[in-house]
Order: C-alpha cells, then structure tokens, then sequence
C-alpha cells in the first residue's frame, strides 16, 4: 500500500523509433548534451477530494486533448489498476507536456512511460517490468493505432533497445557518436503515417531489411561503427514517408554533405535525425537544421547521446 503523504514522479526521455534499420523492432531514448528536458513528466499523489483529478502544463498542453478523460495519463491509471488488480482509489495525476505531438520523438509514448513508472513506483511496484512494458505497449497502441513498442521500451529502459518476443534487449551503443535531432515544428499523426506503407513488400525488400538489421546488431556487439554506419539506412518505411515530410529530403542530402555518416527519419517524422562521430560534425548539423530545417517557432533542434537510463524517478513528502 502506498504511504498518504507521497508523490511520485516520474521522467520518460523522448525516443526515436525504427532507428531507420529496425522498423518496429529498434529504438532508442534521447537526452540533450545540453541539460534541457526532451520528455515528459507525469506526478502521481493522492487526490485531496473523492475524485480523480489530472492537471496538464508544459510547453505542449495547448494541443493536448480538452476533455481530460481522453487524455492518456488517465486512462493509464484506469488500465494500471485493472492489470494490477489493485482497488482503484482517487489520485492527483499532473502530466508535464514537454514534447510536441506527432513530432515522431514519441511523445506519446513518453506520457505513457513517465504515468505507468510513477504509477508503478507509488504502488511500490506492484507490476513487474515485463507486465509493466506489455501495459506501455497496449496504451501507446491506441494513440497510435497498433501495439508496438520500439518507442515506449527505450524511454522505460533507456539506450539503444531491440524488441524481443516478450520483451526487449538493450544493445551495446555507439558512445561516441552523437545523434542530433530536429523538429521541424508540423504534426504529423502517426496513424496516417504507418498508412503510406504499403501492405506487403516485395521479397528482395524483405531480405534487404532483414539483412541490414542482422548486420547492424552484430556490429553493434563487435563494436564496428564503421559496418553499423553501412547498414543504418531504411528500406520499408523512408521511402514511401520521405517525400511527405516537407524539406526532408533536401536537408538529408544537406546534412550529409557536413560530414554526417547516416540521416534518417525519427520514427515517423518529421523529426529527422542526423549521427555525427565527433561534436564538431554535429555542430555543423545543428547550425544547418536550426536556420533551414525548423518551421516554426515551436521547431527546435538537440545535439543528443543516448539516454542509457531511461525512465528517472522522484519521490517525496507532501
């Protein structure tokens, strides 16, 4: 049973999925070289009143849902109790939005990590991380319209993540590279996105894919960047999103001639992403996407690392 006098919050980093290589199989968690949060904040206590209360703030509460009953972070307290078999109780639930929506840096998914974890670690954990990520999964489905896990298991369990049968693997990483991200500052739903992808592909595409991820884990073992780099391309899903997302193409081709060694697409876009190998490349890269890349002012761009803990925890007494 959880103490009365007790918040929890949890810290979900953003996520790249696919990583280009790994289509629904590969993911990785992000964290600025900067300090700056990429991610969402969810804070669990208990309600002051009978009834369950949620708070949204944060630099992207304005495009959240306006009904709060349609908001994720609540339907995750639903669906935590009901795989947990604990009594439902009121809670005092605040989600801070600090990631955009449909910016393919799972911002969903980082809702839902960051409510499921505090959940999960004000209930002392009552859920096990398997059954945890399984939860993560089925939620982060129904924004995005099918389960799957390539943003949810990186942001729980940080690094460079490969999705099991039944759960995920965190791979050796890369630490020298730096992968720098933008936003460009549009929404793109996710949903419309996965409905470019055609509904079978031919079998030389097949054999392609299965390949360069083969090849890509390995290297990722042997600590062969040089083989990795070969490999970190996309041949299911850029070809067909590319052309939908507006300037990508031209800044990929840009990005490349600045000495990045691979520029994909950010799960669905328009995130890209570009790996730099030493930070004066991806300086450059910065440079570049924050004067030609971003949209708006709501657009912005990160040098990262891979975030290697994921989901961070914070409690204490009201």
């Amino acid at each position: 049973m959880a103490e009365q006098n007790r918040a929890v919050t949890a810290y979900a980093p953003a996520s790249m999925g696919n990583v280009s290589v790994g289509f629904d199989l590969l993911g990785a968690a992000l964290s600025p070289i900067d300090g700056s949060l990429l991610g969402d904040r969810v804070s669990v206590s208990r309600a002051q009143s009978d009834k369950m209360s949620f708070e949204a703030f944060g630099a992207y509460a304005d495009v959240l849902p306006q009904n709060p009953q349609d908001n994720i972070v609540l339907q995750a307290a639903e669906a935590f109790f009901a795989k947990s078999g604990l009594a439902p109780e009121p809670l005092a639930l605040k989600l801070e939005k600090n990631l955009p929506v449909g910016s393919g840096l799972g911002s969903s998914a980082s809702s839902v990590v960051a409510a499921c974890a505090a959940l999960n670690r004000f209930y002392e954990d009552a859920l096990e991380p398997k059954a945890l990520l399984q939860l993560m999964g089925e939620l982060e489905g129904r924004i995005s319209g099918s389960i799957h896990y390539d943003n949810v298991a990186p942001s729980y369990l940080g690094g460079l993540q490969l999705m099991m049968a039944d759960f995920a693997r965190k791979l050796p990483s890369f630490q020298q590279w730096y992968w720098v991200t933008a936003y460009s500052g549009i929404s793109l739903s996710t949903a419309k996105m996965r409905a470019l992808l055609p509904e079978a592909y031919d079998k030389a595409t097949s054999i392609a894919f299965g390949q360069n991820l083969a090849v890509f884990v390995d290297a990722c073992h042997r600590q062969d960047e040089q083989q990795a780099l070969s490999v970190l391309k996309d041949e299911l899903a850029e070809p067909y999103r590319a052309p939908h997302i507006p300037g990508f193409l031209a800044a990929k081709a840009a990005l490349e001639e600045l000495g990045a060694s691979a520029v994909g697409i950010s799960g669905s876009g328009p995130t890209l992403f570009a790996v730099c190998r030493d930070q004066a490349s991806a300086e450059r890269a910065l440079a570049y996407l924050n004067q030609c890349y971003l949209a708006n002012a709501r657009g912005f761009a990160h040098i990262c690392r891979l975030a290697d803990e994921g989901v961070q925890y914070q409690s204490e007494k009201l």
